[in-house]
């Protein structure tokens, strides 16, 4: 989309506010009875959070065993309405356990256990709970095992038993291999070539098996995977398409450039192969060396096993430049052989490709220089010796140039050269030494000129300019809360205008309503926020409905996004919970500023939920996104629909469940320049009609409500 959309999913339909004051009232009464020992203790990690977890049964799909180690409190795992009953954690590896804490939720158990086990079938009992009485249970336990267990054997309730979280704290005793954990899921995914845009390298680690990575038909080719951190590797799993290697090697390497074998073979025979290695580094490469097939290599998924603990604090995903270097071209003066200025790329002058903007760029005169050559090069401030450039192609690419460096602006000495440039972007290791270094394009990929969103020289020397510090990445699951909005106020109170800013007036896409000043969203008194879409002229319009953000009031950049909603049902309406690049409040027109849409629903199919990007080189029906179709109507219950983003990327999630992972690497590598760097506020809205859901009809309930329980953003 292009302007507005909203989702979520999540725990039970009654108040989460009244169920969080039960909690601490039980707490309260645990604390008295001696059944609490206290905070949980601080020398001792967390180590059950985001691990794979099973249970003996689930109520519904809405409540999940993944729900109580999500580290969400306002989610949780439900069983069946019977005994017994039990929540089982992975640890991943052997663990010596200190501490369990228990969160319930009011359907609690009165008896039950936790247990350890080494491997997952014979248990031993670390401590037995009767006359529990629900609340927050915080038990000290002495035991070890890779496993950890809760079983209940007596229910407080008629219902189920039901944990909002579960956490088990310990530290690591053993090294065993980790044949659950997936290091390369998500991770930024590089190749050697792709045989077309839909076989990404990055499909061969989404952790889905319907999608894949499909190289050139060609030797050899090669798949790498960026760990984000140096990782012990003691197996890999490679899921092969039919099109398979005979021979391959699987290397690792600390710095992407220097790899070591850890396994080689001659003797492939494709399918799925689950390979035992022992090896340290950041980065993984399956290199193939001979083809089954006339056709390239193609792989499903490639799964990285590991060792040792996940590292808490991930690192960039592009390694830094070797030996000191630095970013040398950031707001340096340039030089163009010609550049555009007029409506289709104004102000298109030389200095865009060096301003660290990638939703600004440089391009050739549409009168004077659609022609070869074309050249742009930057004056780097002083001699220096150049490593590295990166180019990132407008759709307006050289397939053949040059890389120049210059002591003078006049006498070039060329240290790179290609014919076959496939545009996008470019990250070449060079070598070369020089004041100047130009790009020299001698051959266009269509009719227009050349274009270039970004131009960056590394190396050492020159007379660099630091560009301006990004923040850190938080570290995910994120715990610091800078925005929420609970929407606890009385009945018909309106939203709280010291978060919001109302957006009256007509929308885009074609839509049929009109967005009231405030008249169509009110608190309900149950802990919710209201928006309703009316039948009703306003406006010029058939049909009135609310829209609101966060733009002078919050914007962020990198955490965790998240809102609970439940959507409408009916043809023509259309739901959503997206971001806006804050620049666009100061006059960057869209899609320039960037769009994410955390969640757009259709009415009309409320089974589909759909997460889109918006730049310049992919917007509208053009977007970079995925459709994710649901077992449950979405419009039956609260969902939670979030985002986690950091600077190599987005993680989309519905109830804690990934739908899709945009890598800030694959979308350059692909798409066009990642856009999505800088500060986006928040935008909740219920659409009515327009040129993607279409129109509503005789159908269509209104008066249409889109129920928000929260939202909010963790750094």
């Amino acid at each position: 989309m292009n302007h507005d959309l909203v989702r979520t999913v999540d725990p039970p339909s009654r108040t989460r506010r009244r169920l969080v004051a039960a909690v601490l009232a039980a707490t309260l009464v645990a604390t008295l009875t001696g059944l609490a020992a206290g905070p949980a203790q601080g020398a001792d990690p967390l180590l059950s959070q985001g691990r794979p977890v099973t249970a003996s049964s689930t109520q519904s799909a809405a409540f999940p065993a993944s729900a109580a180690v999500d580290g969400d409190p306002g989610t949780r795992w439900s069983s069946a309405a019977a005994d017994p009953q039990w929540l089982s954690v992975d640890l991943g590896a052997a663990a010596t356990v200190s501490q369990v804490v228990l969160t319930w939720e009011a359907a609690y158990a009165t008896a039950y256990q936790v247990q350890a086990s080494a491997d997952g079938a014979t248990w031993t009992t670390l401590r037995a709970v009767t006359g529990g009485d629900g609340g927050v249970d915080t038990l000290t336990v002495a035991g070890t095992g890779r496993y950890v267990r809760v079983l209940t054997t007596a229910r407080g309730t008629a219902y189920g038993v039901s944990l909002w979280e579960f956490q088990v704290y310990g530290t690591s005793t053993a090294t065993g291999c980790d044949t659950t954990g997936n290091a390369a899921l998500g991770r930024p995914a590089t190749a050697s070539s792709t045989e077309n845009a839909a076989l990404p390298a990055s499909a061969a680690v989404d952790g889905n098996p319907g999608t894949r990575w499909s190289s050139a038909a060609a030797d050899p080719q090669w798949l790498r995977v960026d760990l984000g951190a140096d990782r012990a590797v003691c197996r890999v799993d490679l899921t092969w398409e039919a099109a398979y290697a005979t021979a391959y090697q699987i290397q690792l390497s600390a710095d992407g450039a220097a790899w070591t074998t850890v396994y080689a073979t001659t003797t492939g025979a494709g399918g799925t192969q689950r390979l035992t290695v022992t090896g340290s580094g950041r980065y993984l490469r399956v290199l193939g060396t001979a083809r089954a097939t006339a056709y390239g290599y193609s792989l499903w998924e490639v799964a990285v096993r590991t060792t040792g603990a996940t590292p808490t604090t991930p690192t960039p995903t592009t390694p830094p430049p070797s030996g000191g270097d630095v970013l040398l071209s950031y707001g340096k003066p340039a030089v163009a052989s010609s550049y555009q200025d007029d409506g289709a790329c104004w102000q298109c002058s030389p200095a865009r490709a060096f301003d660290q903007d990638p939703a600004s760029r440089w391009a050739t005169s549409a009168t004077t220089g659609w022609v070869d050559p074309g050249w742009i090069y930057v004056d780097l401030g002083a001699t220096a010796t150049v490593h590295r450039v990166v180019l990132q192609w407008d759709a307006a690419y050289a397939t053949a140039y040059q890389l120049q460096t210059s002591t003078d602006a006049t006498t070039w000495t060329t240290i790179y050269r290609t014919t076959s440039n496939p545009g996008f972007r470019q990250d070449l290791t060079v070598s070369g030494t020089g004041r100047y270094v130009r790009m020299y394009g001698t051959a266009r990929s269509n009719g227009y000129g050349y274009s270039l969103w970004e131009f960056q020289v590394y190396g050492t020397g020159g007379a660099p300019t630091a560009p301006p510090a990004r923040p850190a990445d938080p570290t995910f699951p994120a715990t610091t809360l800078v925005f929420a909005d609970e929407f606890d106020g009385p009945a018909g109170a309106r939203p709280d205008a010291a978060k919001w800013t109302v957006d009256p007036g007509t929308g885009q896409n074609n839509e049929s309503q009109y967005y009231t000043d405030n008249a169509n969203a009110a608190m309900n008194g149950a802990g919710q926020l209201v928006m309703e879409a009316r039948r009703e002229n306003a406006g010029g319009r058939a049909y009135t409905s609310h829209r609101m953000n966060t733009g002078t009031k919050f914007q962020v950049q990198y955490g965790r996004i998240e809102s609970r909603i439940k959507v409408p049902k009916g043809n023509g309406l259309w739901p959503a919970f997206w971001m806006m690049g804050g620049d666009f409040l100061t006059g960057r027109p869209w899609p320039y500023n960037g769009e994410i849409d955390i969640m757009e629903i259709l009415g009309r199919d409320t089974y589909r939920s759909y997460t889109t990007l918006h730049a310049p080189a992919y917007n509208g029906g053009g977007g970079y996104g995925q459709e994710h179709v649901w077992p449950v109507d979405l419009s039956a219950d609260f969902h939670v629909y979030a985002v986690e983003w950091d600077s190599r990327g987005m993680r989309f999630l519905v109830d804690g469940t990934q739908v899709f992972y945009a890598s800030k690497d694959t979308v350059e590598t692909t798409r066009g320049p990642w856009v999505f760097d800088h500060p986006f506020y928040l935008i909740l809205n219920l659409a009515v009609g327009g040129d993607w859901p279409g129109p509503p009809d005789a159908s269509t309930p209104f008066p249409a409500r889109m129920l928000v329980d929260y939202v909010r953003v963790y750094r």
